[in-house]
């Protein structure tokens, strides 16, 4: 395993991991700056969001190119995106620039995983592609209270012109680093969707949409569990996200281990089912902050625990059309991220217990699961490594 080269990947998605969440603290900065309210800056976080939807199907057109070139074009896709976002002028420009920002995520992990594949010694496939997604476990530790902190005392471009200089960076190292890896069979523009035939795609599919949504109903309204109904005090919150943080961190690297000895589909069913269970157990028992914080930091864990076995899984059901397969698995978990903050939003709005938002995301937690069991005993066999 080319190690310095799966460093390098990692380092990419550390910036898009960034550019991503930081959003999330910085919505009242935007709103002043921009002078529109709280609700028309979280704009920027859909625009992001359509980008990434809309990117992981262009990628097709890039598919005759080799994949490190691929990949270097989206780290200065993602640098220019960033810096527009830093010089933005108006509320619009700014929403544009996160848009253009947006566009290389889901593309950038697609290529990322068939190269980080690639680069891995036989049998070592999902523990390169967990090392690479390492870079966004580590984002979701630094990136909200890095970006949030230099708003506050500087000013939310702070951040932007960072991860711009991070992003050159990225790709520096991704030149020198990352040796070439060839180009992927090109089955022509038809061709690329003809995997999408199969079932087992549109289960890997529907179990990454609806697990992520199912976790990130939780992650979306994280404080106020924690301080309404597990009495936490506010200023404890941050520590808690920061073990979250380290807890995706560690969970992501072990589960690409369990997944080199076992299969992607069994790893990513056993841990979605405990999510499951991890989701219910705040529900009934969270109002003690003893519980609540563990099962909080498990459930944050269990995210990237998926995450990394699916993008794999991804890669074995795609045959012809690798570069579409793995953006739209990215594509899934933004949709996800959007349903799981919709889902878990619907107790505070009809004046439910605080308890029903990780109730409702056991629901959808269980359907993901449903679909990975089914992957798993009808399909994964199907599939070669």
């Amino acid at each position: 395993m080319l190690i310095r080269g799966l460093i390098a990947l990692a380092f990419g998605t550390l910036g898009l991991g960034i550019t991503e969440y930081v959003a999330m603290g910085l919505l009242p900065y935007w709103a002043e700056s921009f002078n529109v309210s709280i609700a028309q800056s979280g704009h920027a976080i859909s625009a992001y969001a359509l980008g990434v939807a809309i990117g992981a199907f262009t990628i097709i057109l890039m598919r005759k190119m080799k994949l490190k070139n691929i990949l270097l074009l989206l780290i200065i896709v993602h640098i220019v995106g960033n810096v527009l976002t830093a010089l933005a002028p108006t509320f619009e420009t700014m929403l544009v620039s996160r848009f253009v920002a947006g566009l290389p995520h889901g593309s950038y992990f697609g290529v990322g995983s068939i190269i980080a594949q690639r680069l891995a010694a036989k049998g070592k496939g999902t523990s390169a592609v967990a090392i690479m997604v390492a870079g966004m476990t580590i984002a979701n530790i630094f990136g909200v209270p890095l970006g949030t902190a230099l708003a506050h005392s500087l000013s939310w471009r702070t951040i932007f012109y960072i991860v711009v200089i991070w992003g050159v960076l990225v790709f520096v190292s991704a030149y020198m680093w990352i040796r070439d890896v060839g180009k992927i069979q090109d089955t022509g523009f038809r061709g690329q969707f003809v995997f999408l035939k199969d079932p087992a795609p549109w289960l890997v599919l529907a179990a990454t949409m609806f697990g992520n949504a199912g976790i990130f109903c939780m992650h979306s309204y994280i404080s106020p569990i924690l301080t309404d109904f597990a009495g936490i005090p506010l200023e404890m919150v941050s520590a808690v996200l920061v073990v979250m943080g380290i807890s995706m961190v560690i969970f992501n690297l072990v589960s690409g281990k369990l997944c080199d000895r076992y299969t992607p589909g069994l790893v990513a069913c056993i841990c979605q089912f405990a999510a499951i269970f991890v989701l219910l157990g705040i529900a009934f028992l969270g109002r003690n902050p003893f519980i609540c914080i563990p099962l909080a930091v498990i459930a944050a864990g269990l995210l990237f625990a998926i995450s990394s076995p699916e993008q794999v899984s991804i890669l074995r059901v795609a045959p012809g059309g690798l570069l579409l397969g793995a953006s739209m698995v990215q594509a899934a978990f933004n949709l996800g991220n959007a349903l799981g903050a919709y889902v878990g939003g619907i107790p505070f709005s009809m004046g439910m217990d605080i308890s029903f938002v990780t109730i409702f995301g056991a629901v959808l937690a269980f359907i993901g699961a449903l679909s990975l069991l089914l992957y798993y005993k009808k399909h994964e066999s199907r599939f070669p490594d």
